[in-house]
């Protein structure tokens, strides 16, 4: 499944914001956020989503969060800005 199919039944970013603002660890949340947002073309708030995910919990869901953003990068390809500069924002969170 592609990355678009995987955004197809998440509903809106409205409702996801509305449980990330109940529950700021809701990771599933954030996830299906950054989803949406890269389906809309949004490659910073999408890389947000999931650094954040990684500072809160970086083994959620098998290190979920750390393995889709790298899934990302591939599809933005290796030498896209939206890649360079999430690769950075990853190494700062990882090596920080």
């Amino acid at each position: 499944m592609n990355l678009a199919e995987q955004a197809n039944d998440l509903g809106d970013t409205a409702e996801l914001e509305t449980k990330l603002a109940l529950n700021p660890d809701d990771h599933q949340a954030r996830m299906d956020l950054a989803l949406l947002h890269n389906l809309s073309g949004d490659t910073l708030r999408t890389t947000e989503q999931l650094i954040e995910i990684i500072k809160r919990d970086r083994a959620w869901n098998e290190d979920a969060a750390r393995t889709k953003l790298l899934e990302f990068f591939d599809a933005w390809g290796a030498s896209s800005p939206a890649s360079i500069a999430g690769r950075k924002m990853l190494s700062r969170t990882l090596f920080s």
